[in-house]
């Protein structure tokens, strides 16, 4: 019984999903799912995107958390949008949640839209939210056994950012096996190392997002 019930959740769900897609496509908007561990540092991906692209793109952001509005609080002052989903509990965002954020919006001013789903490498992965690509971010400091541990994700993700890369040096962090690993899993997937802190990488991740559209992108954290 419990398998049937997850059965037809996914169903549902998958078939919201490609509604929203479709509604998406229709307004020419690229939405990409941020999928990492809490700490990874997909907000602060964030931050470093609407400071440098924001004059070029029109962007809004779907804010996941499980409680409080603080990564919200952090995104406010770069005047996108911004719909704030708080799951009280789930770890995850669904694609009927996505919906109800969308409807904040208004479609018709915006190309881009970034979902920063709630931090965990299982759950937000088996939940497609309608996005065009999911992004998984990873942070060099969470170990380069993660993509073995948890190979949905980077299976599934069309873009891997590496973060946190500026700590590599004081950490036993395996960049051949982290390669090694993916390419495994996901042989096409798109690799960038990036530190939000010292900016390095940072560059090369906007001008992915300017050279396409939609983009076909995975970001690795090591930060």
């Amino acid at each position: 019984m419990e398998i049937l019930i997850k059965q037809d959740l996914l169903i549902a769900n998958e078939e919201k999903a490609n509604d929203l897609r479709a509604r998406l496509k229709q307004h020419n908007i690229c939405m990409l799912n941020l999928i990492g561990s809490p700490g990874a540092g997909k907000t602060s991906l964030l931050e470093k995107t609407f400071s440098i692209l924001r004059q070029r793109y029109r962007m809004a952001v779907i804010e996941g958390d499980v409680e409080t509005d603080e990564d919200a609080k952090r995104l406010a002052p770069y005047q996108v949008p911004i719909a704030m989903v708080n799951t009280h509990g789930a770890c995850h965002l669904e694609s009927v949640s996505v919906e109800k954020a969308l409807n904040a919006f208004d479609l018709k001013k915006l190309d881009l839209i970034f979902v920063e789903n709630i931090g965990n490498l299982v759950c937000p992965a088996e939940f497609d939210v309608g996005e065009n690509f999911k992004i998984a971010v990873l942070s060099v400091c969470e170990g380069d056994d993660k993509v073995i541990k948890y190979p949905l994700l980077f299976r599934e993700a069309s873009i891997v950012v590496l973060n946190k890369i500026d700590l590599l040096p004081y950490l036993n962090f395996n960049r051949a096996r982290f390669y090694a690993d993916l390419k495994k899993i996901n042989p096409k997937v798109k690799i960038l190392e990036v530190s939000c802190t010292t900016g390095e990488g940072v560059d090369a991740w906007c001008q992915m997002l300017l050279s396409s559209h939609p983009i076909n992108v995975i970001v690795t954290s090591v930060q």
